[in-house]
């Protein structure tokens, strides 16, 4: 299966679209060495500068980024009309927190972002760092060029950084500053940071996943089938981590098997997209 069909089949299922804008790495579980290799073709970036502030939204990505309602986009213009009229400082930086969930519900992450870090360096606190942070790391998922994914991913790990030194042991938050070094040009940093996930926890469901997806974006099909293995046995409903794996075991010759799983994830999704796809690589096997 080429990137280019992997990347419809990610698209289809509301994955992290980012990851197949990342440098092509290799994982290496037993050497501290890294191989980059090219990355893929950049989709259509919109902007939503409509606050005042040039931090841009990043939006519909062939359908998976969502369109705001009329409904959220009133309820944005209300939220930000109140922000601007506040007068008071403290008043102003509750407000920016609505305001950031407004522009959130609105799927104009990065907007969002930067009013959760105004109140977040207001307020202070866990929580608060981390809702900007992941709402920078979303908007970091639908970066549309490479210096703007570096500049969403150094705004997600500055406020990941602040959750982190309260909570060590965050390790969600510790799997996405992972995530963000990986586009960068020291992605082992990101890899070592996943390794340590695994190893605070073998069942953590987001690091296992990353780490099967690099694993097939450097075509090592092996370690794919090793870390999607170890999903599925955490989470057996998980269906990308079933059809991932199906398309690793499929690349490592394992065709039974892999038809077997490929028709399992028929029986768990009802999106045509995937089902489409699913057929397609059925085909192929036999």
């Amino acid at each position: 299966m080429s990137r280019s069909q992997i990347f419809i089949v990610v698209l289809a299922v509301a994955l992290i679209a980012a990851i197949f804008f990342l440098p092509k790495v290799v994982v290496n579980d037993d050497k501290d060495n890294l191989a980059k290799g090219e990355t893929t073709a950049a989709i259509p970036e919109g902007h939503s500068e409509d606050d005042g502030h040039n931090h841009g939204a990043e939006e519909s990505a062939a359908g998976v980024h969502t369109q705001a309602t009329p409904e959220q986009l009133m309820a944005l213009t209300t939220a930000r009309s109140k922000y601007n009229k506040a007068t008071d400082t403290q008043a102003k930086n509750r407000l920016a927190a609505e305001l950031g969930d407004a522009y959130a519900a609105a799927s104009k992450y990065d907007s969002a972002g930067y009013y959760f870090e105004i109140a977040a360096n207001a307020r202070g606190g866990e929580k608060s760092y981390k809702r900007a942070g992941d709402a920078y790391y979303e908007a970091f998922t639908f970066a549309a060029t490479q210096e703007r994914a570096n500049e969403l991913g150094n705004k997600a790990r500055n406020m990941y950084e602040q959750v982190l030194k309260n909570n060590p042991s965050d390790l969600d938050a510790k799997t996405n500053v992972a995530m963000t070094y990986i586009a960068t040009s020291n992605p082992m940093q990101g890899i070592t940071l996943l390794r340590e996930v695994i190893t605070a926890n073998p069942k953590h469901q987001k690091a296992l996943f990353n780490l099967g997806i690099l694993s097939i974006q450097s075509n090592q099909y092996d370690k794919a089938v090793e870390r999607f293995r170890d999903l599925v046995a955490v989470n057996p409903q998980h269906v990308e981590a079933n059809f991932y794996l199906a398309l690793s075991l499929a690349n490592t010759g394992e065709k039974e098997e892999a038809k077997t799983l490929f028709n399992k994830v028929k029986g768990m999704s009802n999106d045509p997209a995937l089902n489409t796809s699913i057929d397609e690589e059925l085909a192929k096997l036999n």
